[in-house]
């Protein structure tokens, strides 16, 4: 990778907040924040942001990008969630949400769905505020992306297997956290890893080579974001 190229963000929801994995050049360096729109002040010279969290939510029905990223993971389509429209999500209490998720979806809606609803409307916040000449948010999936970078799905990345072979497929790319890293110290290895391929996903976005699922992005009516995982 060119010292030149631009720098690139990939960033993780974690306990507390965000980690961000930045890239610029060869160097890989970690950022740990409280809220999002503490970014751009951290990193001033990110070229963009890729954030491993819906940025859209649809009008009714599961979101064309939900089902493109399902139908890549195949066995492993568990990992990604059908996005709620807004109104589930900011309903006050988990069964009220999977109640009105029922009235406008056919389905209920997950606990664990339920409870990033804080963190995805926080993402979809701070993506619609950035400014023309800002840096530009994109969504990614971290599973969808390091199916994308491996050829294959991963195993689970709680388990050993799946942490040494998401490892292996960031030093094949040259994305190596370094262990004593103090911005990464006391954040959840999943995160870490999360970030780091959402860094690598940010690198292809910026070198126009990233994979957009679905290939024409949708469109919903309560935002100017296009509805598209990148990877």
């Amino acid at each position: 990778m060119s010292e030149a190229a631009p720098t690139a963000v990939g960033v993780d929801a974690r306990r507390g907040g965000w980690f961000a994995v930045v890239l610029r050049g060869r160097t890989v360096e970690g950022v740990r924040v409280r809220h999002l729109a503490e970014l751009p002040a951290r990193i001033p010279d990110a070229a963009a942001f890729a954030v491993d969290m819906p940025l859209t939510l649809p009008d009714r029905a599961p979101r064309a990008a939900d089902l493109a990223a399902k139908a890549l993971l195949g066995s492993k389509h568990v990992s990604v969630f059908l996005v709620p429209p807004r109104e589930v999500l900011e309903q006050p209490t988990h069964a009220e949400a999977s109640a009105r998720s029922r009235e406008l979806m056919d389905r209920g809606l997950s606990a664990q769905a339920y409870a990033l609803r804080t963190k995805c409307l926080e993402a979809i916040a701070w993506a619609e505020r950035t400014a023309p000449d800002a840096a530009p948010v994109h969504e990614v999936h971290p599973e969808v992306s390091f199916t994308v970078l491996r050829g294959e799905p991963a195993a689970s990345k709680r388990t050993w297997l799946g942490q040494q072979q998401r490892l292996e497929a960031l030093r094949s790319a040259g994305i190596v956290v370094p262990p004593d890293d103090p911005e990464a110290a006391g954040v959840a290895v999943d995160d870490v890893l999360d970030a780091a391929v959402a860094a690598w996903s940010c690198r292809r976005i910026l070198a126009g080579e990233a994979i957009g699922l679905p290939e024409e992005p949708e469109r919903f009516r309560d935002t100017d974001l296009p509805s598209v995982i990148l990877a």
